[in-house]
C-alpha cells in the first residue's frame, strides 16, 4: 500500500457505497438513512493496478461542539489530516449545498491532494449538479456513480500520477531487512503453535452489550482516540478492525456494535450492525466478552459468551468499569462463582477485571488473550492421549446399557483451533452425554486447556473382518463335482 485515500463528504452522498466498490466487498454498512457511518473504517482498496489504503469516514456535519455529530466531525477531520489523498464526494442530484462549500474550504487548507467527485451522476437529472460542482474551486469534478461503478476510470486517471509519486516516497522510506521467509515461518510455528506475525496477526473481537465500554477499551489499548466514544448507548455501528502491536503481540482487533436482545432489535440499521458484529465473531480467533461490573452476567451476556463458544472461539471474559467498584474482593468472588455456575461450558476461561477509562488491568488482559490463543492451538500427542484415556476408564468405566459394556478403544486429536478429538468406540450412539462431559472436563484439567471449546466425537470402529456381511459361497471344484453327479 503506497498511499491512503480518505472518502469525505456530507451524510448520505454515497461514501460507504464507494468504499465497498474500492475494496470489492460489502464491508461498510449501507442504508438510505443519513449518518449510518460513525467510525473510521479502513480497507485494502483496488483500482486497476493501484493498491492503496481506503478510509471510509462519517458524514461531515457543521457541528463543532461536544455532541455526537461534533465528535464524528473531529474524527473525520483527523482522517483528512492523516490521508495522502482526499476524495470529496457531493450529491450530483442535490447539487452544491452551503455545507459542501464550507467543507471545500476546509479541504483546501488541510489536504494537499483533493479529488472532487459528483456521485449519483447517472442520468440527465444530475447534469445541473455536476456543473454546479465547478463553483467549489477544486478543479473539474469526476462524474461518478458508486452504485453502478461508472466513472471509476476517471478516478484512476486522477490517482495514477499521485500513486507514482507516493511509490517513490515509499521506496525511499522502506527499511532494510535481511530476514528470510523461512526464518519468519520457523518463528511463527514455534512449539507446534502458529505464532501471530505482522502479516498474520492474532484476530481478536471485542463483544458485549451496548455501553459496556468496548470502543473506550480499544482506544486505551491503541493509546489514541481512534474510535468514536461517548455516554450514548449504541454509538458503534460497523464492526471496525484495527491492526496494532500490543506490547509485542501483533493483533487485529475488531470493535463491534453492542448486541441487545433479539426481541428489542427492531430497527433495520441495528439489525445490520448486530449481523456485522456476529460476522466478526466468526472470523476471530479470540473473543473478549466485555461485561459491565455494575450489571454483569445478564441474560444477553450469557448468550453472547455461548455464541462465541458454539462458534469454536477461544473466550476471555473481561469485567469493565472496575475502577468505580468499591467492594472489589467480594465482587470478584461473586463474579467467579456466577461465571462457573452460569457458563459451565467455559469452565476455567480467563476472567479479567479492567478499567477502559484508566487502563487498569490491560496487561492482564493481554496475557489472558495470548494464553487463550495458545490453548486454542494446543495439540496433544496420540500416545499421551491413549495413556490418559486408560486412566480415565479405570477411574470411571463407561456404562453398560442392556448389559453390554461400551468399549472405548482408541483416541486421537483430529484438529486444533479449537481442539477436536475422536474416540473410537463400540455403540457410540448409546454413550450418554454425561460421560462425554466427564472426558472433556478431564481433558481441560489434565492437559491445561481451561476455557477453550473442546470438540469430542465418538465413532464406531469399523470391523476389520473382510468377509463380514458377504454371502457364503460354494467352492468351484465342489460345484463341478456336484454337477457331474
Amino acid at each position: 500500500m503506497t498511499f491512503s485515500l480518505a472518502i469525505v463528504g456530507r451524510p448520505n452522498v454515497g461514501k460507504s457505497t464507494l468504499f465497498n466498490r474500492f475494496v470489492g466487498k460489502r464491508l461498510a454498512l449501507v442504508d438510505n438513512q443519513p449518518g449510518v457511518t460513525r467510525d473510521l473504517r479502513e480497507g485494502e482498496g483496488r483500482l486497476g493496478d493501484l493498491r492503496f489504503t481506503v478510509i471510509d469516514t462519517a458524514g461531515l456535519e457543521e457541528a463543532t461542539d461536544a455532541s455526537l455529530e461534533g465528535r464524528m466531525r473531529k474524527l473525520t477531520e483527523r482522517a483528512v489530516d492523516m490521508a495522502d489523498v482526499c476524495l470529496f464526494l457531493i450529491d450530483a442530484r442535490t447539487g452544491v449545498t452551503p455545507t459542501d462549500e464550507l467543507f471545500a474550504d476546509i479541504l483546501r487548507k488541510r489536504c494537499d491532494h483533493v479529488i472532487l467527485a459528483a456521485n449519483k451522476a447517472e442520468g440527465s437529472a444530475a447534469d445541473a449538479g455536476v456543473i454546479e460542482a465547478y463553483s467549489l474551486g477544486l478543479g473539474e469534478p469526476v462524474r461518478l456513480s458508486a452504485e453502478h461503478g461508472e466513472g471509476m476510470n476517471d478516478i484512476y486517471t486522477h490517482l495514477m500520477p499521485l500513486a507514482d509519486a507516493f511509490a517513490k516516497r515509499a521506496a525511499a522510506e522502506a527499511p532494510d531487512t535481511d530476514i528470510t521467509l523461512d526464518e519468519a515461518e520457523t518463528e511463527a510455528e514455534e512449539d507446534g503453535i502458529r505464532r501471530p506475525t505482522a502479516e498474520r496477526p492474532l484476530q481478536v473481537a471485542v463483544v458485549g452489550r451496548p455501553n459496556a465500554g468496548k470502543s473506550t477499551l480499544i482506544n486505551k489499548i491503541l493509546g489514541e482516540d481512534r474510535l468514536l466514544t461517548g455516554p450514548e448507548a449504541g454509538i458503534t455501528r460497523d464492526a471496525i478492525s484495527l491492526k496494532l502491536d500490543w506490547e509485542g503481540l501483533p493483533v487485529r482487533i475488531f470493535d463491534t456494535a453492542g448486541m441487545r436482545k433479539k426481541a428489542r432489535v427492531q430497527d433495520k440499521l441495528e439489525k445490520l450492525s448486530v449481523s456485522d458484529g456476529l460476522r466478526a465473531v466468526k472470523f476471530a480467533e479470540v473473543v473478549v466478552v466485555l461485561l459491565d461490573a455494575a450489571i454483569p452476567f445478564e441474560q444477553q451476556d450469557l448468550r453472547i459468551a455461548d455464541l462465541a463458544e458454539r462458534e469454536g472461539r477461544a473466550v476471555v471474559v473481561a469485567v469493565n468499569k472496575w475502577d468505580i467498584e468499591t467492594e472489589k474482593q467480594q465482587k470478584l468472588r461473586d463474579l467467579r462463582e456466577a461465571f462457573d455456575r452460569l457458563l459451565p461450558q467455559l469452565r476455567g476461561a480467563p476472567l479479567v477485571t479492567v478499567s477502559a477509562k484508566t487502563g487498569q488491568g490491560l496487561d492482564r488482559l493481554r496475557a489472558a488473550v495470548e494464553k487463550a490463543h495458545d490453548v486454542w492451538n494446543r495439540r496433544v500427542s496420540t500416545a499421551r492421549l491413549n495413556r490418559w484415556l486408560t486412566g480415565m476408564l479405570e477411574a470411571h468405566p463407561p456404562p453398560a446399557p442392556g448389559g453390554r459394556r461400551i468399549r472405548l478403544r482408541y483416541m486421537t486429536q483430529a484438529k486444533t483451533r479449537p481442539p477436536g478429538f475422536v474416540v473410537m468406540c463400540s455403540l457410540p450412539e448409546k454413550l450418554p452425554e454425561s460421560y462425554s462431559r466427564y472426558l472433556i472436563n478431564g481433558l481441560r484439567d489434565d492437559f491445561d486447556m481451561p476455557g477453550t471449546p473442546i470438540r469430542l466425537h465418538m465413532r464406531s470402529q469399523a470391523d476389520k473382518n473382510p468377509y463380514k456381511g458377504k454371502k457364503k459361497s460354494t467352492p468351484s471344484r465342489l460345484r463341478k463335482h456336484l454337477k457331474d453327479k
